[in-house]
């Protein structure tokens, strides 16, 4: 056994004890060979099912890269250019100003830079399926669901958010958030442009090719759907938070491209091939050198450690080289994607239960395999001083239409972000910008003001925030 391998599983056992996750499947290669391969728990735990590498999870937001590469290849069939404007290809979406919808191009929608405001229109193309699930019955994302129309087409979902009021955070290229519904109109494009329906067109030219014969959107299309994990979920029951079973697969048909593959890690460490062999050997079946390039360019600034690409985080700056990853969340469902392509080194963690840290199980593999603590910090933090007057601008309420909020408070000459009922500490580290620690998770919150220097938005959980209100001091 290699000596980083049990330091590294003592930190991972911890962490998916401490987070009650019953599985977890994980493994990483490097030139075509296994570093590393292990799993954890159970894929059904009442049955005390095994997992293994050909297990299918739900992949969640690892989906976009997909819908990217699919957008590529129609770049280089010349069916499109990322610069092309949507409207051209979405004449019905009439959301905004005409003038700031017409400079909106597929690269904005790809690096999640478009100016839209977060947007709760996922969970209307979910309703069907979230209202047939026991799991959130007598929970408040049943009342919230209440809110929104049924979005089961593409024509609806665009109707939907042309008919949004809220306004743009910013012109197009300017500002990043990410957002589930311009994805989901990636969909559409590609349909239209390629003639097919996006789930067709993905399994033809990206999962066939690379011969991903375990990576579905709907698990019944699976010849074998024995070594299927059941989902799990947190759940209060009179007040206790308990994770239970919650086998029924969320999903959103007007949607998909914005986070509903299921796959496997075998199937995903070949698709993470392509990125790693510069188009060569397994890669160039789906994808140009140069699209993959593309695909690896740092955009936009999403935090002071990473940039987004299409459909990839990218991180420069990584000690180990360049990295891209992607995470992905939804109901039972904890999964990330990571690459050091230059080395090539890459990897999959999958978790069949949401809420679960896992980029913090990545770091700790990367660092163990570097022979670094698995908790080390990847990043100095090196604080600022920031008098108790000027820490009085960030204090408020902050919210989103995606139901994601946060609060800045100020306890004895120090600023406190509250999210999820858990108050952190900040640490102001540049202008406007300040860090808190989550486990071993440094997370990393940027500030944003109007001309007239007033704060007026916050980022976190890589969306922007709209400050709602001031919170009252004592």
């Amino acid at each position: 056994m290699s000596q980083w391998i049990p330091a590294f599983e003592e930190f991972a056992e911890k962490l998916l004890k401490d987070a009650k996750a019953p599985g977890a499947a994980i493994g990483m290669m490097q030139d075509g060979e296994w570093v590393y391969e292990r799993t954890f728990g159970f894929r059904d735990e009442e049955k005390a099912l095994p997992l293994s590498m050909d297990t299918v999870f739900g992949i969640a937001s690892v989906t976009k890269s997909f819908t990217c590469v699919a957008i590529m290849q129609l770049q280089e069939a010349g069916k499109l250019s990322v610069h092309d404007p949507v409207v051209k290809y979405l004449p019905e979406l009439t959301m905004g100003e005409e003038a700031w919808r017409n400079k909106m191009t597929i690269h904005h929608f790809m690096t999640h830079t478009p100016g839209m405001p977060p947007l709760p229109f996922l969970d209307g193309a979910m309703r069907r399926s979230m209202e047939a699930d026991p799991a959130i019955h007598g929970t408040e994302s049943e009342l919230e669901l209440q809110k929104l129309p049924y979005l089961d087409t593409y024509e609806e979902v665009l109707q939907a958010i042309s008919g949004y009021e809220g306004k743009p955070l910013g012109d197009p290229g300017e500002v990043f958030s990410y957002n589930n519904d311009a994805y989901g109109l990636l969909g559409t494009i590609i349909e239209r442009v390629s003639g097919k329906p996006y789930e067709q067109y993905v399994t033809d030219h990206i999962l066939r090719p690379l011969g991903m014969t375990r990576t579905v959107f709907a698990v019944q299309d699976l010849d074998d759907q024995e070594d299927v994990t059941i989902l799990y979920t947190n759940k209060k029951i009179e007040g206790v938070s308990q994770v239970i079973a919650a086998p029924l697969w969320h999903d959103a048909p007007a949607m998909r491209a914005a986070g509903f593959l299921k796959s496997t890690v075998r199937d995903l460490l070949t698709y993470l091939n392509v990125f790693c062999s510069q188009g060569e050997g397994a890669g160039s079946s789906v994808l140009s050198p140069e699209s993959v390039q593309q695909m690896k360019g740092a955009y936009a600034r999403v935090d002071g450690y990473r940039s987004y690409g299409y459909g990839l985080m990218v991180s420069p700056a990584f000690p180990d080289g360049l990295l891209i990853e992607h995470g992905g969340s939804l109901k039972g469902i904890s999964s990330h994607i990571f690459a050091l392509p230059e080395k090539g080194l890459r990897g999959v963690v999958l978790i069949n239960l949401d809420g679960v840290s896992v980029r913090e199980l990545v770091m700790g593999l990367l660092n163990s395999l570097a022979s670094r603590p698995a908790a080390a910090e990847l990043y100095p933090v090196v604080p600022m001083q920031l008098t108790e007057e000027a820490q009085r601008a960030y204090i408020g309420r902050y919210e989103s239409d995606e139901w994601l909020n946060a609060t800045i408070d100020q306890k004895e000459g120090q600023l406190f972000i509250e999210v999820d009922d858990v108050s952190y500490p900040l640490i102001p580290v540049e202008t406007d910008s300040f860090v808190f620690k989550r486990g071993s998770s440094v997370v990393w919150i940027d500030f944003f003001r109007s001309e007239s220097g007033e704060v007026r938005r916050m980022s976190y959980a890589l969306r922007q925030l709209q400050k709602k209100q001031t919170v009252q001091q004592p």
